[in-house]
């Protein structure tokens, strides 16, 4: 209710005819206020988010939601304060089979989210359940500058940088507190940003599935527009632009770090994406050739759903869906691969008892 008052009340002051300089102050008052309103509303969807995950997941999934910790931030907002130099909280999902059976060994998927500033929200429900079914244990790092957990959390953001160190830190998380997960049995999937992670710890995964993959920050800088590079460019963030600070760009690119995956790894892409051009892709299957990488991929043309051909509930996306299961399946062995269209069908879409 005190937004609200001040919000009116500013509001007030720039009809009523105040003066320029008063106006101003107001007017920036207005935009503060706005901006924590925003944050504030990001908090509501994520913790409402939550309950649509227990809704979505209650008939097949332990759905659980930790904090773990990964390194010290950078970024302090007070440097002389208490716990400065702390190891930085951050939540992680973790999704178990219903039934546990604790004379078994499960596989472990790490499942980064996708989007700059973006979340681990519901849309990946379908995919949860397809994996879980299979007799997966996943964890879905909610790494630093996620939103829906404030500004102080969005503003830690380090896009290629110590995210990719909270994405190990959930995989280290469940080895260590969960007994029934198999240490040699442990793969890395994403899609866009989410499938940024395996040129750094590739030793810790089996095997890697990466979707319409961000590959090359530096190229994708060149046609992105104004509002999406200054998400990178901001002070809290890397404080340059590309043009300014090439090396650091190419450092946080999977494309210019080909040379360390050891991992196997499935590459898809749609050459209609809308968000991670194909040349951007094409450029990281390149280097991955030039380096002598163990890894496959398919280019997809002109998929409906163009970012997210293979993530929403077209009949091509969940038998494209049914492909990279069975990849996975290869080098984790999980309980139950997903082998077929109507597999999947049954257990995602129309379960029957």
């Amino acid at each position: 209710m005190k937004q609200v008052i001040l919000f009116a009340s500013c509001l007030f002051s720039l009809v009523s005819g105040s003066s320029q300089e008063s106006s101003g102050k107001e007017i920036t008052a207005i935009q503060k206020e706005l901006e924590n309103l925003r944050f504030r509303n990001a908090v509501l969807e994520k913790a409402l988010d939550d309950i649509i995950w227990l809704t979505k997941l209650k008939d097949i999934a332990l759905v659980d939601k930790v904090i773990i910790t990964g390194p010290p931030s950078s970024i302090i907002a007070n440097p002389t304060g208490q716990g400065a130099k702390n190891p930085l909280k951050f939540s992680a999902y973790v999704f178990l089979p219903a039934v546990i059976d604790l004379k078994k060994k499960y596989p472990l998927l790490v499942l980064p989210h996708d989007g700059v500033h973006g979340n681990f929200s519901v849309v990946y429900a379908h995919i949860i359940r397809e994996l879980v079914a299979q007799g997966y244990a996943i964890v879905a790092p909610e790494y630093r500058g996620s939103s829906g957990y404030g500004k102080d959390f969005y503003e830690q953001i380090d896009y290629g940088g110590a995210e990719i160190e909270d994405v190990e830190a959930s995989r280290a998380y469940m080895l260590e507190n969960y007994d029934f997960i198999d240490k040699s049995r442990v793969g890395i999937i994403g899609w866009s940003h989410g499938g940024f992670n395996i040129f750094k710890h590739p030793e810790n995964y089996k095997v890697a599935f990466a979707g319409v993959p961000v590959s090359d920050l530096v190229a994708r800088m060149g046609y992105k527009n104004d509002a999406y590079r200054q998400l990178y460019s901001a002070e809290y963030h890397l404080k340059k632009s590309a043009d300014q600070n090439v090396e650091e760009y190419r450092k946080r690119s999977p494309v210019w770090n080909a040379a360390q995956l050891k991992t196997p790894l499935l590459v898809y892409t749609n050459t209609n994406d809308e968000d991670v051009n194909v040349l951007e892709v094409e450029h990281l299957i390149q280097a991955l050739k030039a380096e002598g990488k163990k890894f496959e991929y398919e280019i997809f043309k002109d998929l409906p759903g163009g970012h997210v051909f293979d993530r929403i509930d077209s009949k091509k996306a969940r038998e494209i869906r049914v492909k990279i299961y069975n990849y996975l399946s290869q080098y984790l062995q999980p309980e139950s691969t997903i082998k077929t269209l109507e597999s999947l069908n049954r257990i995602s879409y129309y379960p029957t008892k």
